[in-house]
């Protein structure tokens, strides 16, 4: 990965972030101060300060489900995304789209799910069994 991303966004409660993003998710935390904390997402780094989450709305339309937008999103290799998958079940996370294929046979089949943070911040997680995928028509 030559060029990782930084995302900064808001979040209510720093304490629930950790143990969200550091606990759930098992991203490793970095520097923080009394007001934000980073994380190493997935190799990308992700900033979380204090503040007023922002506004979403179910205005997506992928296949046939409405996902809210705007919304964080990683695309993993299928084994890691099941893996997260049954994690995130494990620790009962309410899905906003449970984790299932789209796409199926399809150019771009895709393993999804939608769920939220504690402070309602929507991420979509996706799982290709074929990076190639990622990009095709």
């Amino acid at each position: 990965m030559p060029h990782p991303f930084h995302l900064a966004y808001h979040v209510t409660d720093l304490d629930e972030a950790r143990a969200f993003y550091g606990g759930t998710l098992g991203a490793a935390e970095g520097r923080s101060t009394e007001t934000w904390v980073d994380f190493d997402f997935y190799g990308h780094q992700l900033s979380l300060h204090l503040g007023q989450p922002f506004a979403t709305t179910n205005t997506g339309k992928v296949g046939d489900h409405m996902v809210p937008m705007p919304h964080l999103g990683i695309v993993l290799p299928l084994s890691d995304w099941r893996a997260l998958a049954d994690r995130l079940r494990d620790a009962g996370t309410d899905f906003v789209l449970e984790p299932s294929v789209r796409f199926e046979g399809e150019p771009g089949e895709q393993w999804t799910m939608f769920f939220r943070d504690p402070s309602g911040n929507p991420i979509e997680i996706k799982g290709y069994a074929d990076s190639a995928g990622l990009f095709a028509t």
